[in-house]
């Protein structure tokens, strides 16, 4: 069993194991053994040097899988791979976008991971995606992986690969694939789950009465913007591994980081579209508001019109003056409502007819 430094995460040790198939004068495949570590382990340094060893020489391979590493647990493994002091700095401070670059003969590639968050109703909803990032650090003989936050998507790969050792047996960079390969497809899972959610926010705002949940498609055009800063800048290192000479990758590798490349360009296409609709709908959703307003300000001044005639009559004969001829008539009262009433009614149908009402 290959063992570790302490660390309190679970974190997977995936040493030389035996070999799942054999053949006599030929290369063993290559297995995968992975083990918890706990705080309490002591770290057992010839094991692990004893699997390098055996993994330099072809027979196996090493793949260490860590969530949110302390930066001394971090620094163990690289030296004890020989991992490149700037790649151990970029590891250490993190990265907001995904990259990938290569020291000597190591490849580091940042990769941020989205996943969706549940929720019953776009209107119940408070956050609709979550991100994350792993970090992967690859050589012909040993494969490094650091997550922060975001899906669990390392178990996944492992189990995976564990049903499949032939082909694991291909080398370092199909490990890389099917992390690529995992991560695109929560990308798109996402992206599907986001676009049931558009429909929704749209209904919802141009509904009878939608213009009062506009702050839903403000939300769902927030997380939009989270998204695609998490998905899009993943494009050039997938381009990088599907065009590139790189250390480690042989040249029948490409053609399986170029699947994944064009399958990015179709969640890409996705958000775009997803980005191009919601935009619209914000802005139809405003014209329509205002549209609204002005609909409520034509009927307050129609009201105000409608009342400042019996406003006026009133304000004229309660001016207290002595010789008014209509306060002696009889039925000058009288008079005085329905003339109100006439001219109140006839403003009324005047409005009416211009819709104002």
């Amino acid at each position: 069993m290959c063992r570790g430094p302490p660390t309190r995460w679970r974190t997977g040790w995936a040493g030389c194991s035996t070999p799942a198939h054999e053949h006599r004068g030929s290369e063993p495949d290559r297995g995968l053994l992975v083990h918890p570590l706990r705080r309490r382990d002591r770290p057992a340094r010839r094991e692990p040097a004893r699997s390098a060893a055996r993994a330099r020489s072809g027979d196996g391979l090493i793949w260490v899988g860590m969530k949110d590493p302390s930066d001394d647990d971090l620094a163990w493994f690289a030296d004890f791979f020989g991992i490149h002091p700037l790649v151990v700095d970029d590891a250490v401070n993190g990265h907001d976008r995904s990259k990938l670059e290569v020291f000597e003969d190591t490849i580091f590639l940042v990769v941020s991971t989205a996943a969706y968050v549940d929720h019953a109703t776009i209107a119940d909803a408070a956050e609709i995606v979550t991100t994350g990032q792993v970090m992967v650090f690859l050589t012909s003989h040993f494969v490094l992986t650091v997550r922060r936050k975001g899906p669990a998507q390392m178990r996944a790969v492992r189990s995976r690969l564990e049903r499949h050792p032939e082909q694991l047996a291909q080398g370092t960079w199909r490990i890389l694939y099917e992390i690529l390969d995992g991560v695109v497809d929560d990308y798109a899972r996402v992206a599907a789950e986001m676009e049931e959610d558009v429909d929704e926010v749209e209904e919802m705002v141009f509904a009878d009465s939608g213009t009062g949940r506009i702050d839903r498609a403000y939300l769902l055009k927030r997380e939009l913007i989270e998204f695609r800063r998490c998905a899009m800048p993943v494009a050039l290192p997938l381009l990088t591994l599907a065009q590139k000479d790189l250390p480690n990758i042989p040249l029948e590798a490409r053609a399986y980081f170029r699947e994944v490349s064009d399958h990015h360009v179709e969640v890409r296409e996705a958000l775009t579209s997803f980005d191009d609709i919601l935009s619209t709908v914000l802005q139809a959703a405003l014209a329509r508001q205002s549209v609204a307003d002005n609909q409520d300000m034509r009927k307050i001044s129609a009201a105000v019109g409608i009342l400042a005639v019996p406003t006026a009559i009133a304000g004229i004969y309660g001016m207290n003056f002595q010789h008014m001829p209509e306060l002696a008539t009889p039925y000058g009262y009288y008079v005085v409502l329905v003339v109100m009433a006439v001219l109140m009614l006839t403003i009324f149908f005047a409005f009416r007819r211009n819709k104002w009402l």
